[in-house]
């Protein structure tokens, strides 16, 4: 079966890419564990080196790594270029903080010694998709091999020349092979490949239908898994918020990537008394963007990634709409003309029971929602399933950090659009997944926490 990059700008065929078999994901397995038994061995300084060296070609590829993205899945080129640098920053990071986040700590007990130390577990299965098919695969490789691991990655079918280049940056930087291996396989073939006795744990990020099976998947197998899965974030605007900064990241916050981010504000929660004029300023603000090629620097969005995600979009807003909600600006695909895009839109008068409120919109759709006062938007943001981030917009700290506490969310900002940071660690709760990236407790997450007593 042949996976198809497919530009959305256009619609045409960029590559096709002959899938793997069974035998020779096989054969990458058992190369890759070889490889983690002399990769563990190495040093923090020897694999900080190959992570800068890794950084350092990142950076003075940008331009060509980022036309590639656009080109694949249709990210504006500027955000492009920007995935690079946080690639980079996320190898830089780990570079220099991953020996003292593992060092071994002493513990204090009744016997002459004891202490932790954090031992590699081995192969790791990175299931990752399309929408920022660089920074999701860094995010996961840098700590996972500071740790010691080796990395083995499906890519989402559409983006196999990110996966390629990402591939050939770590072999560039010297790491040894099979230390990161792309697996250009589908879907069908990841049960079988987290079955693998060689394999030691997954992570997803994707949908929670991916979730769902990649966990049922590890269960069965008695294997660790970490999942980031979507997200339906609330953005609550309180009576004393700061409108102009506030309306600037209700925009971007919703807007970034096209609106297929699962970080990104899909909910704007506002209450009352200021309700009309954050709406007013935010429709104003939304009609302006331009929409078009990708790698025209001039364009705010550009495609989305798939023919099939326009055609669900557009049924989540004509159902949205057939249940009352109102369209205050866009609506529909952009056209005529080929590619698949969707104007950006503002639905008003969003309420429960239709996909705008229960459902994640993966596009460039903003559902905007009246609340009665504090407590009304605090109700409204935690009724749903997911629990990915969420942005709280009021002047008074107190009040935001309390309402906080109470959010039902992996990440809260206050007064900030939410994003991710290598310093801060990143994932969520219900229907959002469960585990951590980033930080010392992402690098720890793909560790042997291993106590060693000395009587």
């Amino acid at each position: 079966m042949a996976l198809q990059s497919i530009n959305p700008a256009t619609g045409e065929l960029l590559e096709s890419y002959v899938e793997q078999t069974a035998d020779q994901v096989e054969a990458s397995v058992v190369r890759a564990n070889r490889a983690f038994g002399v990769w563990r061995q190495t040093g923090f300084a020897e694999r900080a080196r190959l992570l800068l060296a890794a950084a350092d070609l990142l950076r003075s590829q940008k331009r060509a790594l980022a036309a590639l993205m656009s080109r694949e899945m249709g990210k504006p080129i500027l955000q492009a270029q920007a995935e690079i640098e946080k690639c980079a920053l996320v190898c830089k990071y780990y570079a220099e903080n991953a020996a003292a986040m593992l060092a071994p700590e002493n513990m204090v007990t009744d016997a002459h010694g004891a202490y932790v130390r954090f031992d590699p577990l081995g192969a790791v299965l990175a299931v990752m998709p399309w929408n920022f098919p660089f920074w999701q695969v860094f995010r996961f490789a840098a700590p996972a091999l500071m740790a010691g691991n080796v990395c083995l990655l499906k890519h989402a079918a559409n983006v196999q020349g990110c996966a390629a280049a990402i591939e050939e940056i770590f072999s560039r930087a010297g790491f040894p092979e099979q230390a990161f291996t792309t697996l250009r396989i589908g879907s069908a073939q990841v049960e079988a490949l987290i079955a693998h006795p060689l394999l030691r744990a997954v992570t997803l990020t994707g949908s929670e239908r991916a979730g769902s099976e990649v966990a049922a998947a590890a269960g069965r197998n008695l294997k660790k898994v970490v999942l980031e899965l979507g997200g339906s974030d609330p953005f609550i605007v309180l009576a004393d918020a700061q409108l102009t900064p506030c309306v600037a990241a209700a925009v971007s916050s919703r807007m970034i990537n096209n609106g297929q981010s699962c970080i990104a504000a899909k909910r704007f929660i506002v209450v009352d008394t200021i309700f009309d004029r954050f709406q007013k300023d935010f429709v104003a603000a939304v009609s302006k963007l331009k929409t078009g090629n990708p790698l025209d620097e001039s364009n705010d969005l550009g495609p989305l990634a798939r023919e099939d995600l326009l055609l669900e979009l557009e049924r989540q807003v004509a159902e949205s709409v057939s249940r009352g909600a109102r369209i205050l600006t866009g609506g529909g695909r952009l056209g005529p003309g080929p590619g698949f895009y969707f104007q950006p839109t503002i639905l008003a008068a969003v309420a429960p029971g239709m996909p705008a409120y229960e459902e994640e919109l993966f596009g460039p759709v903003a559902a905007l929602i009246n609340a009665r006062n504090d407590e009304d938007a605090l109700r409204i943001a935690n009724d749903t399933a997911f629990g990915l981030g969420a942005s709280i917009w009021t002047q008074d700290q107190s009040k935001g950090e309390k309402l906080a506490a109470r959010i039902e969310a992996g990440t809260v900002y206050i007064n900030g659009m939410v994003k991710s940071d290598p310093r801060l660690p990143f994932g969520g709760v219900k229907m959002s997944g469960f585990g951590r990236e980033l930080s010392h407790y992402g690098i720890r997450e793909f560790v042997n926490i291993k106590t060693v007593v000395v009587g």
